[in-house]
């Protein structure tokens, strides 16, 4: 299937008619062999071909989550087609307006902080405080910046007392839980959190350039604490998607 898509140009009939070719015998959606193709095609930054197929399998009728949406709203971003990409997230945010993923507003308030979009930048974080969705520490340290920039150190001063960055966090890296020491505000470079380019993944920059630290100390046991977590794997089937829970109790 790639082989087929890299050798055609960016002609939109060109590569629907490959991909179409490449169905045609097929009883059901080949939905697995499709979404491994946009993770290579990804990695590659193949940008007009990740578009090109995941609307061609939009237009299936297949694929329709929001991780797919993502990866679509990413690569508008990239390719700089600003206006699909805002049509594509007013879209989104009208059907799920408190069901709209975080990581959706961390997108655009990083595409709008990398063009210097601010009026469009502080609309996507009163959006996300009016619904009670908490900003993580590099969308307020990209929101604060915008304040300091345009001299309103009073905003800013109510901002990093609202959402104090705080010293750890703990995270799950290849199953294991650690101790991460959290970047303060002043710390973080420029733009830093989101997805490629204009913002590639929070979490996983803030936990390959944070200082990890395996959790090791003794257990209090004068302060017994008890941590909840759940870990959900999903699972992406032809039409259906499967969840597994897992929770555990650890005492400290």
């Amino acid at each position: 299937m790639l082989v087929a898509i890299k050798e055609l140009s960016n002609v939109k009939e060109e590569v629907y008619g490959a991909l179409d070719s490449f169905i045609a015998w097929e009883l059901e959606f080949p939905l697995v062999i499709v979404k491994k193709a946009l993770v290579i095609l990804e990695d590659e930054r193949e940008w007009r071909k990740i578009i090109q197929v995941t609307k061609w399998m939009l237009s299936k009728g297949q694929g329709r989550t929001m991780g797919t949406y993502f990866s679509l709203l990413n690569a508008l971003a990239e390719d700089n087609r600003l206006d699909e990409a805002e049509e594509l997230w007013s879209k989104l945010f009208m059907e799920h307006l408190e069901g709209t993923p975080r990581k959706f507003f961390n997108k655009m308030i990083s595409i709008y902080y990398k063009r210097d979009m601010h009026h469009k930048l502080f609309e996507v974080f009163a959006d996300m405080e009016e619904l009670g969705v908490k900003p993580n520490i590099s969308i307020v340290n990209m929101v604060g910046k915008v304040f300091l920039k345009l001299g309103m150190k009073d905003k800013y001063e109510k901002l990093v007392k609202k959402y104090p960055p705080p010293e750890w966090e703990f995270r799950y890296i290849k199953g294991r839980r650690v101790k991460v020491k959290a970047k303060q505000l002043n710390e973080l470079s420029e733009g830093e959190g989101g997805f490629s380019s204009d913002e590639d993944d929070i979490d996983d920059k803030m936990e390959s350039k944070s200082e990890m630290l395996l959790s090791d100390e003794e257990p209090n046991k004068e302060n017994h604490v008890l941590i909840m977590w759940t870990l959900v794997e999903i699972v992406s089937t032809i039409g259906s998607c499967k969840e597994k829970r897992w929770t555990a109790k650890v005492l400290q």
